[in-house]
């Protein structure tokens, strides 16, 4: 289980300062909009984040664009909103670190064929739930998601959606818990990333054949056997190479229950 709380909590405490900037094809208006500036927190998703960003622009573009669903670009690269934002900045900005991170705002050319539509937050929840269910099939068959109650759900989003630790970790702890026999979980969920934004997701058991903890430098051998110069990274972090995984999902999971790790 979950238990160097510090950790927990300076991973929960991650922010980013993003500056966002409207399309300069969308601006309407005579006078420029100044750029809108804000910390969210890096296990967040854009969707929960962005209402009085919104509100700052929509005065400066047309109004037959008012209604129309707003999304970001970095760099000409459009971001899924379904991925957490800390992650998303790791892909982008991880090997080239620059902050205030800065975003582009969009009211037209929805790009069809790369982001899922999100015309509200409880699209966001349902998508949650679902990755946390599918984290606890991979750790427990499912058997601590299905126990739960619907307040229990409801508590689980409504910490992350506002921003709220210890009622968070309250109920998420008890997806972080071994059940049965087994000292950790049966698989580790966690998808691994590729500077493409390709997935990597295998299922991967936190010990070795002989019964040891598996540690980062087994995964790599196991996934990347001509690569062994490979490096992981999450939450802004290299890993080390000799954490073991499951400690690592224990405590540096993103609060869907998944490892979101970057190639390097």
């Amino acid at each position: 289980m979950a238990n160097d709380r510090e950790v927990l909590r300076e991973i929960w405490d991650g922010k980013l300062p993003i500056c966002f900037q409207l399309d300069q094809e969308e601006i309407m208006d005579i006078q420029q909009p100044d750029p809108f500036y804000v910390m969210v927190p890096r296990l967040s998703y854009f969707p929960l984040v962005i209402d009085k960003m919104k509100r700052h622009f929509l005065r400066f573009i047309s109004q037959e664009n008012a209604d129309n669903e707003m999304w970001l670009d970095y760099n000409g690269q459009p971001l899924k909103w379904h991925y957490p934002i800390g992650f998303l900045y790791d892909l982008f900005c991880g090997n080239d670190p620059q902050l205030p991170w800065n975003l582009t705002v969009h009211f037209t050319k929805f790009p069809e064929n790369i982001l899922l539509h999100c015309s509200n937050k409880d699209i966001v929840e349902a998508h949650f739930m679902s990755t946390v269910k599918e984290a606890d099939v991979l750790k427990h068959r499912g058997q601590v998601m299905s126990t739960m109650q619907k307040k229990d759900h409801n508590q689980l989003w409504l910490g992350l959606q506002n921003d709220k630790f210890d009622q968070f970790w309250a109920i998420n702890r008890r997806l972080m818990e071994s059940h049965g026999d087994n000292e950790g979980f049966k698989h580790i969920p966690i998808r691994i990333y590729s500077d493409d934004g390709i997935c990597k997701q295998r299922l991967i058991s936190p010990r070795n054949s002989d019964g040891s903890r598996k540690i980062i430098q087994q995964l790599i051998s196991e996934l990347y056997p001509d690569k062994p110069d490979v490096k992981l990274r999450t939450h802004g972090i290299m890993l080390p190479a000799d954490t073991p995984l499951q400690w690592l999902s224990e405590h540096m999971s993103y609060p869907d229950n998944f490892l979101h790790i970057c190639l390097c």
